[in-house]
């Protein structure tokens, strides 16, 4: 094992419920005893909930909940989120990232968390990793007067773990871990999804083999979890026992491939079959032309759909096609199809597209039963759309289902990542 431990000077720093802490700061208002949250009640109390003050967390609120599901004693104070604000809060913080480490030793993980590798800076500072980080914690907050908090470790898994699992707690939001703490602290850790990179699912079927804590795993056969989960079994075994051979600079050389590309809407009220299908012929337009953007096509096309909370469930449907594709028409018929198979006539609260198994734009495969004439005309018309809005907005160039009630694509068009500009 030792020959796998990385040691180098990670700190993993996070933004304290940041959305919420940015709308206290906006305000002048202290988060850690202002009783805020960051939804849009307006829309309707099915609104979902983007953060909470760490005021109401120490109440017990939860931070993932919808509106009809926060305390109703009337003195909560809504805040409408503005992605834009939290967005240039953000950068500035990133900013501050940059006064003391090379572009190539920042890791951007989330709008409000980040990875920095203090290895190479620690000799230049004369400073510990643990006094670097409350310089870094010290200036975030002269600079925005927000507060955060982090995690410090010989890698990233381990500097992320002493952030989710301890910093939270200790008075000064600092937490170190080294691999000594493995077997007191790592292999404690319980529930398993407690872990970061650690599922709900992944937890039940691990709880099947009578795994309940992460010493569990450390202690378990490597073959077996091999066997059982291939790569991934791998990497479980060595992450109970603390080893992660991820390095900050080379996040930053590896581009993954894109594997798929789709979205996801939550809607603001319930909707039934007679009207669904303004909805995916919407999200069929925006998830193609991501398509478009990215030079790419699929074979597998994927519609998922979740019921209102007072039913539950839902479906997640695919079909892979003989022949890959990027065109509208097909990618929306071919969801309508699932939809008419699984729906169950409930009401639906969530609607999610993805096309997958994704080849390039150029990839040719001979299709008898195509007119390609027409597919190359509906790919040129699309694209002429896509340059109209480029130049003049989203909205420029709409389908006229737009304008209906029940369409949610021009209040869409006017949000940054789904949320209030």
């Amino acid at each position: 094992m030792e020959n796998f431990k990385l040691h180098k000077n990670i700190i993993c720093i996070d933004l304290k419920s940041f959305y919420a802490s940015v709308e206290c700061v906006l305000r002048g208002l202290d988060p850690f005893s202002t009783p805020l949250v960051v939804a849009d009640k307006s829309r309707s109390n099915g609104s979902v909930v983007l953060a909470i003050t760490p005021y109401l967390k120490s109440l017990g609120v939860k931070s993932r909940c919808r509106v009809f599901e926060l305390p109703t004693d009337g003195k909560i104070i809504y805040a409408k989120p503005r992605m834009k604000k939290y967005l240039e809060y953000s950068t500035k913080i990133i900013e501050v990232y940059l006064k003391y480490v090379a572009m190539e030793d920042l890791h951007i993980y989330s709008v409000d968390e980040a990875f920095l590798d203090l290895t190479s800076y620690l000799k230049y500072y004369d400073m510990t990793d643990y006094q670097m980080a409350q310089l870094i914690l010290s200036d975030i907050y002269e600079t925005t007067k927000l507060p955060a908090t982090c995690g410090i470790g010989p890698n990233l898994l381990l500097s992320k773990i002493a952030l989710d699992v301890e910093s939270k707690k200790s008075p000064n939001f600092i937490a170190k871990w080294d691999y000594d703490d493995v077997q007191t602290k790592l292999w404690e850790i319980t529930p398993l999804s407690k872990m970061w990179g650690i599922g709900r699912n992944m937890e039940r079927n691990l709880n099947r083999l009578g795994l309940y804590k992460i010493g569990d795993i450390a202690n378990y056969p490597l073959q077996k979890l091999v066997k059982y989960w291939g790569v991934m079994g791998a990497e479980l075994y060595y992450h109970a026992h603390g080893i992660d051979m991820s390095i900050i600079n080379e996040k930053l050389v590896y581009k993954p491939k894109t594997k798929s590309v789709g979205m996801g809407q939550t809607l603001f009220r319930d909707y039934y079959k007679d009207e669904i299908d303004v909805i995916i012929r919407e999200m069929t337009d925006e998830v193609t032309k991501r398509l478009r953007e990215v030079d790419q096509k699929g074979y597998t096309i994927n519609l998922g759909v979740s019921y209102s909370k007072e039913h539950g469930g839902g479906f997640n449907r695919q079909i892979t096609l003989t022949f890959p594709t990027n065109n509208e028409s097909e990618i929306y018929n071919t969801c309508l199809d699932l939809f008419d198979q699984y729906y169950e006539d409930l009401p639906i609260r969530k609607v999610s597209i993805r096309v997958a198994n994704l080849v390039s734009n150029y990839f040719v495969q001979m299709n008898l039963f195509k007119d390609m004439t027409n597919v190359v005309k509906d790919y040129k018309l699309h694209s002429a759309m896509d340059n109209l809005k480029y130049r003049f907005g989203k909205n420029a160039c709409l389908r006229s289902t737009s304008l209906l009630k029940k369409s949610t694509v021009i209040d869409r068009n006017t949000m940054v990542g789904g949320h209030n500009g």
